[in-house]
């Protein structure tokens, strides 16, 4: 009776416990519910915001690899050429006539009598060699001359008297041709006795160097004892170098397309760089009449006359020959494209487009080119085009030059172009 009362009031105490839960459980549902909520919308707000960021960061790289792959350029308007029609071409000056000496007999310098600046006249003596070799081998040759001198002396007694002999018929005809052949070839022996002496002779005179022409000593390459040889076999080098510095050779290569123009007895104006404000007057004197065909070139011989002394051989000068370059344009020598097709200028349109255009040249002046023809005056050239470019490339001209802009100026002004497009961009 007692255990149903107990187990009854357990009951409702554990009821009483769950009914007093339930709004507390409520509750926490709902926390949890908004919690959920709020955290789906800061990862969806987080995902748009790194939806919206990547979009704007494609955009952008793609507006900077665009800005990028622009192709800026500096470009000079071409210049024309020197209204007096002239043409300045590098030469090096020679002497009038130049003259290596070399010994031709062997032996050892015994003395030398002129240095190098000396002014000598032809024929004046320069160095003695010794020659005891040629010594020794003429006297043996003067000797062998006196031997067949008496040899013949000797045929001809006997043939002499064959023919006496002969003429008694004491003698046969067989016996007379004998003696006189003998004679004959002593004649010839002592002819060729004769011709060593002299040649012997002749080179034992050579011991004596002396001076072929007039001029003045440029080189001297022996000294007190040095072994020579004959000729210059074994020697590398001449004993002495003459030249005649009044008057002057220039040798010049004129354009093919300027050779028309020159004409002997041209007068043409050569100036040296160590002496400005200074003209010397030259004369064309003499023309290959043939057009070099690796160069392209005429070969002109111009005569310097140099009575002062002013001017000296193997000097370095310009020469400036009256020619007919009217019309003709200058662009800087950086500016040209070496293609298979031929020489090529990059010159950029008006709608800024690339075009190749092919082009003559008419003279390599260093730093300049002058066009025979293939540009006009208007045509804006890139300086220093890359190997890349190509007909019909978009570029951005940037820092325009005046015609006939250095191509220092130009590359410089190029790079800064590409580095400020590169910080636009950064």
């Amino acid at each position: 009776m007692n255990e149903p009362h107990h187990h009854s009031s357990l009951d409702i105490a554990v009821g009483g416990e769950q009914g007093m839960d339930l709004p507390a459980r409520g509750q926490a549902g709902k926390r949890a519910r908004i919690a959920v909520i709020v955290v789906g919308v800061l990862l969806a707000a987080g995902a748009a915001r790194t939806i919206v960021s990547n979009v704007m960061n494609a955009h952008h790289l793609a507006d900077v690899t665009k800005q990028n792959a622009q192709q800026y350029v500096s470009v000079v308007l071409p210049k024309a050429a020197g209204a007096d029609g002239r043409i300045v071409l590098p030469g090096t000056l020679r002497g009038y006539v130049e003259a290596p000496i070399y010994s031709r007999a062997s032996g050892y310098v015994l003395k030398w009598y002129a240095d190098i600046g000396a002014h000598v006249q032809q024929g004046q003596l320069l160095a003695e060699i010794d020659t005891p070799e040629i010594d020794q081998e003429l006297a043996q040759a003067q000797a062998q001359r006196d031997q067949s001198a008496s040899t013949l002396s000797l045929a001809k007694t006997s043939f002499e008297r064959a023919q006496q002999l002969r003429q008694r018929d004491a003698v046969s005809q067989q016996e007379l041709d004998d003696r006189q052949g003998a004679y004959n070839q002593d004649v010839a022996n002592l002819a060729a006795a004769d011709a060593n002496v002299r040649r012997l002779q002749q080179t034992k005179s050579f011991q004596r160097i002396v001076a072929p022409i007039t001029g003045v000593i440029t080189q001297r390459n022996v000294d007190i004892g040095d072994l020579v040889n004959s000729g210059n076999g074994g020697a590398g080098h001449a004993l002495f170098a003459i030249a005649q510095s009044d008057p002057l050779r220039l040798y010049l290569d004129v354009p093919q397309s300027d050779a028309p123009h020159v004409a002997l007895g041209q007068h043409v104006s050569v100036t040296q760089q160590e002496m400005p404000g200074v003209t010397f007057d030259g004369t064309v004197t003499h023309t290959s009449q043939a057009i070099d065909v690796a160069t392209r070139t005429l070969q002109v011989e111009i005569t310097l006359p140099n009575h002062d002394g002013k001017l000296l051989p193997g000097a370095y000068v310009q020469a400036a020959l009256q020619t007919d370059s009217h019309g003709r344009l200058t662009v800087p020598g950086n500016a040209l494209l070496f293609r298979a097709e031929g020489p090529r200028l990059a010159v950029v349109d008006a709608d800024g487009k690339i075009r190749l255009k092919p082009v003559e040249i008419a003279q390599d002046l260093g730093q300049t080119l002058e066009i025979g023809r293939g540009i006009e005056p208007t045509d804006r050239v890139v300086l220093n085009p890359s190997d890349s470019i190509a007909d019909g490339d978009s570029v951005v001209v940037v820092a325009p030059h005046a015609g006939g802009a250095s191509g220092a100026s130009g590359a410089s002004g190029t790079s800064g172009a590409n580095d400020s497009a590169k910080r636009s961009t950064t």
